[in-house]
């Protein structure tokens, strides 16, 4: 470890300082107080978030990663304001020239022409339908959805043309938008993951301070399976003795409430996300903080993260076999439905009209 003396947590946000960027800074255009009307266990934060306009070129991403069930990925928004401390998504803040520490959490990016893109990229001749998915990077129902409204907009054309689309999520947001995602699924057209990290409310609010609670997810997860949405859970990430020992009443609690696939991720600690972990542990479990790397290097062969396809989120040896022997066990006995969810469909896309003139087959 470290050895650093525990720093005060800055309340409302999970990481506890901003680590040098390794491009230049950014200056923010447009700041706001936000308190996220969700949180009602937190006082407000005392770092103000600031917003930025992105002007992209594109909105569709391709993926060609093994360890993703996807192709094509859109992501409205660039940080989250939830302030995951373990996200791994935090140092691409610092290709902005921001910190991939409070700045990720506070200075969110969003793109105001997302679906005017997206009409126009569906609309391309040589347009190949594949499922798009929603919260590859960070989670489109952040506390901003709220205000900005980016991610129903985009279902909204995603149900008009019949394009398939997924969606993965921490936010309890996603009730208000039940009514487009049961469409979807009348049409075979989406599913929906939660990803749970722990049942106990104390620790989510230093691990994930500004994301839903657990019992807001169930509720979420819940409503729309009764919506008739198909509902899957991601126990993740999976942190070596601070919730390894949830595994299995989140897998229990996630099936009451309608899940029916299950999956679980290991913690991965890329580039700057380590020392920001660093940082958390000595300041909130100070007493864990061996044992966690302990376990994390007896998984990635005496390292903390090995960045490998088909490593990464599992990693290998002895704790790692003993986490996928009891996610095995549990998702059996609990029910679940085992292997991959069946696709989506394909066949009923309707091309967007751009300029009022239909696309051209």
């Amino acid at each position: 470890m470290s050895g650093s003396p525990p720093k005060t947590p800055i309340i409302g946000r999970g990481a506890l300082s901003n680590l040098p960027s390794r491009y230049l800074r950014h200056v923010a255009d447009q700041a706001y107080a936000h308190e996220d009307p969700d949180r009602d266990e937190s006082p407000p934060a005392r770092r103000v978030t600031h917003l930025h306009r992105e002007s992209a070129r594109t909105i569709i991403s391709s993926n060609s990663s093994p360890d993703v069930p996807f192709e094509q990925s859109i992501n409205p928004y660039r940080g989250c304001e939830h302030g995951c401390i373990y996200c791994f998504a935090r140092p691409s803040h610092t290709r902005l020239g921001l910190s991939a520490g409070l700045d990720f959490e506070s200075e969110i990016y969003w793109k105001p022409d997302a679906v005017r893109l997206l009409d126009l990229e569906l609309a391309r001749s040589g347009y190949r339908v594949k499922t798009i998915h929603l919260g590859a990077n960070t989670d489109p129902y952040q506390p901003v959805e709220r205000r900005l409204g980016l991610t129903r907009a985009l279902l909204e054309r995603f149900l008009e043309y019949r394009h398939p689309v997924t969606v993965l999520t921490k936010g309890a947001l996603i009730e208000r938008d039940v009514d487009l995602l049961s469409e979807l699924a009348r049409y075979q057209l989406t599913r929906v993951a939660f990803s749970i990290t722990t049942l106990d409310e104390g620790l989510k609010r230093t691990l994930e301070p500004r994301a839903a609670s657990a019992g807001a997810r169930l509720r979420a997860m819940r409503m729309l399976a009764d919506a008739g949405v198909p509902v899957s859970v991601m126990v993740a990430p999976v942190i070596p003795r601070v919730t390894d020992h949830e595994l299995e009443d989140v897998l229990a609690a996630a099936r009451d409430a309608g899940a029916r696939w299950a999956g679980w991720i290991l913690l991965r600690l890329p580039l700057e996300v380590e020392p920001l972990m660093r940082e958390w542990l000595d300041t909130h479990r100070p007493a864990s903080a061996a044992h966690v790397y302990s376990n994390l290097a007896d998984c990635h062969g005496g390292r903390a993260y090995d960045s490998r396809y088909h490593h990464r989120q599992a990693g290998r040896g002895a704790y790692a076999s003993m986490l996928r022997q009891r996610f095995q066990l549990a998702v059996r006995r609990l029910g679940y439905q085992l292997g991959s969810p069946p696709a989506l469909e394909s066949h009923a896309f309707r091309p967007p009209t751009v300029g009022g003139q239909l696309r051209l087959l």
